[in-house]
């Protein structure tokens, strides 16, 4: 077994404050993906994973010029830097998606490959757009120092029409080469291009490519552009000749260009399979041993010989975040062509990276809401990913908080949910909000910690004699029955109620209750009895005989359950409140013996 040391890296990129487009739109593209896989079939299938690989590039070309607006407004000389390697990274990455997407998506076949790659070519070679544009604007440019170099890209990139446009202007200006830009117009305009529709068989198009590369060659045996050394090279690069495209090096910039520039000219009806082959010759002939390749190189090489797997190992090492690999691989995972590849630890491609991508988003604060949609599009280990990464996210507000749980909620995260209301329980009754504390504690259905805030309440209540957060308490419904403690508060709450609506019999009904049943806590009794000493000098008689017994029987268990030692410690205060309450007892039980008796006797 081979010794590995592995740098583990976080995802420095979710902080760039322009890249947060990027993250955020392509969400939405990924999501809308996983949910079309039963729509579509056949044909249609395929044109809907190419309009999404089209969206998914589009993303990445507005972040760019996000980026690139930035880089320019950029005073910071290291901000700038910092920018401009955001936008080279960001265009290597839509480079590589969109080579993907011709080769692999959209699966091009001989004939439209190669109008395909002439699109690629021109959308991403860019750096010879300023000379066009300066020599276009010049006021002659056939008398531009610059303008036999301008044909050249034009002829280099298969834009023949803006070629044959620029010859004409030479044409106008110089009449001894009419007749040359003339014979070089027309080649040009019968060039044999393939069509993206059935129109033409490959036969007939390689028919009609070979009696046009038969006149290209007669004309340039005869002498015709010998007097022109420019139109001479030009009818070279029709013909193929690939020392004439090479001495064009400088224009064309990147191996890649040459490649496909050395295809039209050359094998227009090029197969697939058959693009390893030039890729690597176009690279070994413009690098010509010049300079070694680039990891660019490396993954654009792996695409043309159809190493899907080795493209995105590749990428996974060069680019900065897991974004670009993880979505071009579900995206190639949907059109069914990562099938065969499963890890060593059970999780398939796919997976592996949507995890490594969503962990990343986990890191920030607010990002992590998307991780989230990605996790639960990982049928193996996105569960478990989700339940730790969770109870990771830092709870700084209660908004949070309930978003967090209703996430959790939703995905039935029962332990979670637990966890997360425990928490937010202790922050509140630390922070003294007594009526947070017990709502969240009722949620985790935690009857310990609901027994432990009811006491607080209660304490409060000892001291200040009224209740806090009324409304909470009030609408306890069943949440009461969590803990003892809590059904007491409830009810004695409920005491207070009737009591303050004058319902006196039920409230006195209630309160025995809550004594002879023994839901209030014993240190709460002699509050209870205190609270039946309004009731008890009321001038209607309230209290029956029987439960005038019952209240007397429950102050004499409350003295007589304390001690000689704790009698002498209680205050002159307590003595007097169970004097009082002896008096009113029997004031009471004299008063309902003689109504009773009363009524017996009428």
């Amino acid at each position: 077994i081979s010794s590995c040391v592995f740098v583990v890296r976080k995802d420095q990129d979710i902080y760039v404050q322009t890249l947060r487009k990027l993250f955020n739109e392509s969400h939405g593209i990924f999501i809308g993906l996983q949910r079309s896989e039963e729509e579509f079939a056949g044909k249609s299938r395929k044109t809907q994973l190419v309009q999404v690989s089209k969206n998914y590039r589009s993303v990445i070309r507005a972040c760019m010029e996000d980026m690139h607006q930035a880089a320019v407004s950029a005073r910071d000389p290291a901000l700038h830097s910092q920018y401009s390697t955001q936008v080279s990274i960001l265009s290597a990455m839509e480079l590589i998606w969109n080579l993907c997407e011709i080769l692999f998506v959209e699966a091009a076949v001989a004939g439209p490959l190669l109008l395909r790659l002439l699109d690629w070519v021109r959308l991403h070679v860019c750096d010879v757009d300023n000379m066009v544009r300066e020599v276009l604007s010049s006021e002659n440019p056939s008398k531009h120092e610059l303008f036999w170099n301008v044909v050249d890209v034009f002829v280099l990139q298969g834009r023949m029409d803006e070629a044959r446009h620029l010859l004409s202007k030479e044409a106008s200006a110089n009449p001894t080469s009419v007749n040359m830009c003339r014979i070089l117009d027309d080649l040009m305009k019968k060039m044999p291009v393939p069509s993206l529709g059935n129109t033409q068989t490959l036969t007939e198009m390689e028919l009609k490519w070979q009696h046009w590369h038969e006149e290209c060659q007669r004309y340039l045996q005869d002498g015709t552009f010998a007097s022109n050394s420019h139109m001479e090279s030009i009818c070279k690069i029709l013909l193929g000749d690939e020392n004439a495209i090479l001495e064009k090096k400088e224009l064309m910039t990147t191996w890649y260009h040459f490649l496909v520039t050395r295809l039209l000219y050359s094998h227009p009806t090029v197969k697939p399979m058959e693009l390893r082959f030039y890729a690597q010759s176009s690279m070994d002939l413009f690098l010509g041993g010049e300079s070694s390749p680039e990891p660019l190189d490396t993954i654009l090489m792996a695409a043309f010989e159809f190493e899907m797997h080795q493209v995105i190992k590749e990428c996974s090492i060069a680019l900065s975040n897991w974004w670009f690999v993880a979505h071009l691989t579900d995206l190639l995972d949907h059109c069914k062509l990562l099938q065969s590849h499963n890890l060593y630890f059970g999780s398939n491609m796919r997976e592996f990276l949507l995890l490594e991508y969503a962990s990343g988003l986990f890191s920030h604060y607010s990002l992590w809401q998307l991780g989230v949609d990605y996790f639960d599009h990982c049928p193996e280990y996105g569960r478990v990913y989700l339940e730790l990464h969770i109870e990771r996210i830092p709870l700084n507000t209660e908004q949070k908080a309930l978003k967090v749980l209703r996430i959790c909620e939703q995905r039935q995260m029962h332990e979670q949910v637990r966890s997360i209301c425990k928490i937010m329980a202790m922050k509140a009754l630390r922070n003294n909000r007594l009526g947070s504390a017990l709502s969240w504690s009722i949620r985790a259905k935690d009857a310990a910690f609901a027994t432990l805030i009811s006491d607080r309440f209660l304490k409060d209540y000892c001291e200040k004699g009224c209740f806090s957060d009324l409304d909470l308490i009030d609408n306890l419904g069943p949440s009461m029955l969590l803990s003892d403690r809590l059904t007491f508060l409830g009810k004695y709450r409920e005491f207070h109620r009737l009591y303050g609506e004058k319902r006196f019999s039920e409230a006195a009904k209630l309160l025995l209750m809550l004594m002879t049943a023994h839901i209030a806590p014993c240190s709460f009794w002699m509050t209870l009895l205190t609270d039946a000493l309004p009731l008890l000098e009321q001038k209607e008689v309230i209290f029956s005989a029987e439960q005038t017994y019952e209240l007397m029987r429950c102050l004499e268990d409350l003295t007589a359950g304390k001690s000689d030692k704790q009698k002498f410690q209680d205050d002159d205060v307590e003595t007097m409140k169970v004097e009082m309450l002896r008096l009113a007892l029997a004031r009471n039980l004299a008063r309902v013996i003689v109504k009773e008796g009363t009524l017996e006797g009428s």
